[in-house]
């Protein structure tokens, strides 16, 4: 059973995702659920430890840089609706 999510990316990035998905025949939701299970699916400690393809290469733009969530979540919330505004 499908069910929705809400998820925020930079826009450069969700634009290059779309032209991906759509020259690869599969939909934006798709790739990400492919994305999810394939790092869901595996024993991975870290973030470091997840294999990164040469497709992920593709559509990315410079270095890979893993954040990590060090902020709290009333924190997280009020930096979110700040950058709305």
């Amino acid at each position: 059973m499908d069910a929705k999510i809400t998820l925020s990316f930079d826009e450069t990035i969700i634009k290059k995702a779309k032209r991906y998905a759509e020259n690869n025949n599969i939909s934006l939701s798709r790739l990400t659920e492919f994305l999810l299970s394939k790092v869901t699916n595996n024993n991975y400690q870290s973030l470091e430890d997840l294999p990164i393809s040469d497709w992920v290469h593709m559509v990315a733009e410079g270095d890979v840089e893993y954040q990590t969530k060090t902020k709290k979540n009333k924190d997280l919330k009020a930096e979110y609706f700040k950058s709305k505004k």
